[in-house]
């Protein structure tokens, strides 16, 4: 699908939140997905990934996570001096803001024209795949994407030594895949089999894929990226978003969602 493609300002606690928001230029009703980036904020790879998603059908919304702190269209550089920049960025921010910035988020997709009534969804990489599972705590959110989230196993989340995500699992009401590095160090074995035995205990719908790739595979600037493991893995996410999240029909409403559910689907897949 062609898209359309702009930046909107909503104010959250007297502070401009700068989206990048990409949408299918076919007038129709689609899923809403908020799109939550790394450490970098709105970088050229982010943006590439938030308008290929939208190019499939859905509405994409990517808030700037540190507007805060930063002044709007700040795009960090990837280099030693930026990861440091955009960790220390991530460090002076509550938790409660980033959930904030996430409400409001998908109050903006839930009001968009083109968004199909109650057919939400969150993705997100690295500390946007945490900010993702953040996400799939809010009640209207039906489906969730984690691309490689960091802090999810041991709590550690912005200023928050232990922002209690994981404990809170019992409250995610929608379907969620998360995605991994076989060879990331900030998720080791171990504490991917944290998340899903909480997750399992919790009574979620979720499914894991474990590809042989390392941390940051999907972001298509820098040696770490694998671009076949990454066509991979945005093909999973598209196919889980066509399966959880409907577009809306003739008359603008959504087709019946599927939510909820227990257990584990589909186990650890482990892709080339």
């Amino acid at each position: 699908m062609i898209i359309n493609t702009e930046y909107v300002d909503i104010p959250v606690d007297n502070s401009p939140l700068r989206l990048l928001v990409c949408a299918p230029k076919t007038e129709g009703k689609y899923p809403g997905v908020i799109f939550y980036s790394d450490i970098f904020q709105l970088t050229v790879p982010m943006v590439r990934a938030c308008a290929r998603l939208a190019g499939y059908g859905f509405v994409v919304a990517a808030p700037e996570i540190y507007h805060r702190i930063e002044p709007p269209g700040t795009v960090i550089p990837f280099d030693d001096d930026g990861r440091t920049r955009g960790l220390d960025d991530a460090a002076k921010t509550p938790v409660a803001t980033f959930d904030a910035d996430c409400r409001a988020t998908l109050d903006y997709l839930a009001r968009h024209t083109a968004v199909a009534e109650g057919q939400l969804g969150a993705a997100g990489f690295c500390i946007g795949g945490h900010l993702a599972f953040r996400a799939a705590l809010q009640g209207d959110v039906c489906a969730t994407v984690c691309f490689y989230g960091t802090g999810i196993h041991n709590g550690k989340l912005g200023q928050d030594a232990d922002a209690g995500s994981l404990a809170r699992a019992g409250e995610i009401q929608g379907e969620l895949l998360m995605v991994w590095g076989e060879s990331d160090p900030h998720i080791p074995a171990d504490g991917r089999e944290q998340i899903a035995q909480a997750l399992t205990k919790a009574g979620v719908n979720f499914k894991f894929s474990l590809y042989r790739a390392e941390h940051a595979f999907m972001r298509d600037e820098g040696p770490r990226y694998d671009a076949e493991a990454t066509d991979q893995a945005f093909g999973e996410m598209v196919a889980f978003f066509r399966h959880t999240l409907k577009s809306g029909d003739k008359n603008g409403e959504a087709s019946p969602q599927r939510r909820g559910g227990t257990g584990k689907t589909g186990g650890m897949m482990s892709a080339e």
